[in-house]
């Protein structure tokens, strides 16, 4: 009982620093605070998610920097397709598209973001958990406990609150692609944004949001482009 304590919270500290790192990478491109991620909280699940993973899974690897290293892209890479590709057929959307990085696969994952992730399975194993693992180990037991129920009700909660303002998309996505129109995309943007402010938080912390269709579509241009420009050289 006691270590699932202690792995919830490694979970919530790790889901805060995700959210935490994304929030100042917006503000340092778009030079505004963007509350990132799904929930409403300051927390992205996906990082809590993918650091635990790292420090069930790769423990053993800590002689080996480079095997740690290259597990540590092959589980967070896995982790972030499954994720894209869960939330897309939950939602006919996709959240994010990395189709024009270079060295991509499906648009769901990159190189560019890959490469990150092996550096932050090093800095999990060797640094930032034992320096956590040392803090959570001096606290009283029946104190963490109680900080985990309290946050477990508030994460349950948000939760729920937060699935049921990213449903609302797929309501609006169906009603918009009645109408056929070229910017389905944009409409259902602009309706969001009229509504409440978990709405347009959405709005704001998935920018290039693409209903399927949308993307779909996208890619059609760009192979039929690519097409194009070949059957010009030949």
């Amino acid at each position: 009982m006691n270590d699932l304590v202690v792995y919830f919270h490694l979970f919530i500290i790790y889901s805060f620093m995700g959210w935490l790192m994304e929030v100042i990478l917006t503000l340092f491109k778009q030079h505004k605070f963007v509350n990132r991620g799904f929930l409403i909280g300051p927390y992205c699940p996906i990082y809590g998610y993918g650091c635990l993973l790292i420090i069930l899974l790769l423990k053993k690897y800590m002689d080996s920097p480079v095997t740690l290293f290259i597990m540590a892209i092959v589980i967070c890479s896995i982790l972030e397709y499954m994720t894209s590709l869960v939330m897309e057929k939950l939602f006919n959307a996709r959240w994010w598209d990395y189709s024009d990085k270079k060295f991509n696969i499906n648009g769901r994952i990159c190189l560019e973001t890959m490469l990150p992730f092996g550096i932050l399975g090093l800095l999990i194993i060797y640094i930032i958990n034992p320096f956590y693992m040392k803090i959570l180990e001096k606290i009283n037991p029946l104190i963490l406990t109680i900080l985990a129920i309290i946050i477990l009700i508030l994460f349950i909660v948000d939760n729920i609150v937060s699935f049921n303002v990213v449903k609302s998309l797929k309501t609006e996505i169906k009603i918009a692609e009645h109408d056929q129109t070229e910017e389905i995309t944009k409409k259902i943007k602009e309706v969001l944004s009229h509504k409440s402010r978990l709405h347009k938080r959405l709005v704001d912390a998935f920018p290039h949001i693409k209903t399927r269709r949308e993307f779909l579509k996208d890619i059609q241009n760009k192979i039929a482009l690519k097409i194009s420009k070949i059957s010009k050289n030949i």
